[in-house]
């Protein structure tokens, strides 16, 4: 029996900082007198790039996953979910929602939409909300752009639940939309998102051309909150939204029309399957790629209740043909974690045996890209690395190491 995760990976972190110190102590690196005032500029948008937030130095980075590159970072204020930036291609601005505290963590409370330019990264603007938005771990679905991107809906929990609707084009607030017993964003359409509420139903509101509600349209009942509930965390198509149940299985829920419909649920998972007790676990356990109508399940083995487990499996679906189509397997993460600390090469001797000694603890997220040839990026939320795979194929390509420090967040533009 190998050790547990939490006393290997502090192992892991030990041996790094020793090999790492006696790395570095021997080296001095010197910046050259033509690389200072120097002022860079993002890349254009391109589909392998992806942010990952880092809840506890309180910052988001954007990577290439194509190179593994930094390309830049955004600063975010405390809070546990770790909230990445929202791009808007129409203004080239980035929005980060942000709670704000007079004395740090304590004291009268503001909250505010920061506005970034996305190509410098400088600070343009900002629009106060009420302080009421929302935080959980996972940060899914906590703030939605509308489609038409002139509007930012914000979910708020302090206690009873609302949205706050804010204008990006006039720069700011609209109004507080209440939505009593349902929760979470969930855009659907130029100008409309939807929500999961505790009647078992989904609620879809739309806004009129100034941002205001204009109707709100519930579903008929299509879930069991005690005895199957819905994982918060969908995968979007469109005007469709996929959610998988604790138990594993699929609700395919439709927003395109005058009210919300829901086809016949379907199973993730056949007999044997569920004999083995495979679940779905995870912070962003579903990734959806449109081109190919797939569906990426991150799943493991395990029992009721460890639906927040991490998973070294990644189950794809073809959502039409209902069918498992095939399997992708979750390297470990910690040798990416410690080849930068240790000063490892990628595939030498030493990285070959911190992969035989380091046990996998599986990830907790996943994402895909909507491109034609579509990467898959996985991440643990206790270590600072993630791995990136071939979407279709399976096979892994590299890791972006020096990510952070914690959190489970991960998304593609």
């Amino acid at each position: 029996m190998g050790m547990p995760f939490s006393v290997s990976l502090v192992v892991a972190i030990g041996l790094g900082a020793l090999v790492g110190a006696g790395a570095v102590s021997g080296a001095r690196a010197e910046l050259e007198p033509d690389e200072t005032g120097v002022s860079l500029t993002l890349p254009p948008p391109a589909p392998h790039q992806v942010w990952l937030p880092d809840v506890v130095l309180r910052h988001s980075k954007l990577f290439d996953g194509d190179t593994g590159q930094v390309l830049g970072i955004v600063d975010a204020t405390w809070g546990p979910s770790g909230r990445p930036p929202l791009l808007s291609r129409a203004r080239n601005e980035l929005y980060v929602v942000e709670p704000v505290y007079e004395r740090g963590h304590r004291g009268a409370r503001r909250d505010f939409v920061t506005i970034y330019d996305a190509v410098t990264l400088d600070v343009k603007g900002e629009i106060e909300i009420p302080p009421r938005s929302a935080e959980v771990g996972h940060g899914v679905a906590l703030v939605g752009l509308e489609d038409d991107q002139r509007f930012l809906a914000i979910f708020n929990q302090d206690p009873s639940n609302s949205v706050s609707i804010v204008d990006l084009e006039t720069r700011r607030f609209v109004e507080e939309i209440v939505i009593a017993g349902c929760a979470l964003v969930y855009p659907t359409g130029s100008r409309s998102f939807g929500t999961l509420c505790g009647d078992g139903t989904a609620l879809e509101l739309q806004l009129d051309e100034q941002g205001h509600e204009q109707r709100q349209v519930a579903s008929d009942p299509f879930f069991e909150v005690i005895d199957d509930p819905l994982h918060d965390k969908g995968a979007r198509d469109g005007a469709r939204w996929l959610f998988a149940s604790f138990e594993g299985y699929l609700h395919e829920i439709d927003f395109s029309g005058e009210r919300p419909v829901v086809a016949a649920r379907w199973s993730l998972f056949d007999e044997a399957q569920r004999n083995q007790k495979w679940r779905i676990g995870g912070a962003r356990h579903s990734a959806f790629h449109r081109g190919t109508g797939q569906l990426y399940v991150l799943v493991h083995q395990g029992e009721r209740g460890s639906h927040k487990d991490p998973g070294a499996e990644v189950w794809v679906y073809d959502v039409k043909a209902r069918a498992r189509v095939r399997t992708i397997q979750a390297a470990s993460l910690l040798p990416a974690f410690l080849r930068p600390q240790m000063d490892v090469a990628r595939g030498s001797w030493m990285d070959w045996l911190l992969g035989a000694v380091l046990p996998n603890p599986g990830v907790h997220s996943i994402a895909v890209t909507q491109d034609d040839a579509p990467l898959l990026f996985m991440r643990h939320g206790e270590i600072g690395a993630v791995g990136v795979y071939d979407a279709t194929s399976g096979r892994h390509l590299r890791d972006l190491d020096e990510v952070g420090i914690a959190g489970a967040g991960i998304v593609v533009p």
